[in-house]
């Protein structure tokens, strides 16, 4: 069995597979190729491949011979791979049309995004690792994009005070993004519309934001699901209040195979101050506010 790992769109920094995952795969007796350059902007040199035994190849010569391709984003794997196995994160529920496209092309696809997330899972559960590191990067943009300070600042000049951080959405990424908001001494205030992670919000430091009447999302996966017009419209009201006192607004929420629903609107964005910043991590799938470009 060959199984070959592609390099990735110039837009991303991730491999699909590190040297060390693949020198278990060589112990094994499984060859693996990998695309010249793949792992480059992963740290991952060819070098550290070829030192454990992989072998570097062209795209052209990886696509005709191997028997499992690894590569990450669906629309970077051609449909002309029938026969072979495609194994990524290819959410084939938003990319139902692509997926149709491979089924019919006799494409075997394995999306880690679709395992579930179990604890018997845990170790196989990208969505959220990944999230769990998002969730941290997006507050970390947040503070460099910010022109003033997330911690309290006492100062010759007067006292500076400590930013105001709106989180929509206490999944993973959620709660990372407050505890790190929090660790780097931002006040936070979190939207969710489950109420049973009001407890874990508040164990971080956060201000759970209440609105009654949610539809239950705790069986969910921890993604968002589809709520009533007369849920939605206390929603807006009682976001449209923190949006416009906030400083930084981050928001997480997606539904699995569906857009990304609208949770700060136009007229919001408006009422913030200036130099007030959005982290909008559901951009992916449509984003969360009005003026998201995917």
């Amino acid at each position: 069995m060959i199984v070959g790992v592609l390099s990735e769109p110039t837009f991303e920094s991730r491999v699909s597979l590190l040297a060390e995952g693949a020198a278990v795969l060589v112990k094994r007796n499984i060859e693996v190729w990998v695309q010249s350059g793949a792992g480059v902007k992963a740290y991952c040199p060819d070098a550290a491949y070829t030192g454990v035994g992989v072998q570097i190849r062209t795209r052209e010569e990886l696509l005709a011979s191997a028997d499992v391709v690894l590569g990450i984003h669906a629309e970077d794997i051609p449909i002309t791979l029938r026969d072979k196995v495609a194994v990524g994160v290819f959410q084939p529920l938003w990319n139902a049309a692509l997926m149709a496209d491979w089924a019919r092309g006799g494409i075997t696809s394995l999306s880690l995004d679709m395992l579930p997330r179990t604890t018997r899972a845990q170790s196989m559960d990208v969505l959220s690792s990944q999230a769990n590191i998002a969730g941290y990067k997006a507050v970390l943009l947040a503070a460099g994009l910010f022109p003033r300070y997330f911690p309290m600042f006492m100062t010759a000049a007067g006292s500076i005070p400590p930013a105001k951080v709106l989180v929509l959405g206490a999944g993973v990424a959620g709660l990372q993004a407050i505890a790190t908001a929090r660790r780097l001494g931002a006040v936070v205030e979190v939207f969710d519309t489950r109420p049973a992670v009001k407890e874990e919000v508040m164990s971080l430091g956060g201000k759970f934001i209440e609105v009654d009447g949610a539809a239950d999302a705790t069986g969910a996966g921890g993604y968002a699901v589809e709520q009533s017009a007369v849920f939605a419209a206390r929603q807006q009201d009682r976001i449209a209040e923190s949006v416009a006192r906030a400083d930084v607004v981050i928001t997480t929420a997606q539904i699995p195979g569906r857009r990304a629903p609208v949770l700060v609107t136009e007229a919001m964005i408006e009422t913030m101050r200036s130099g007030s910043v959005i982290i909008d991590m559901a951009s992916a799938t449509g984003g969360n506010t009005a003026l998201t470009r995917g």
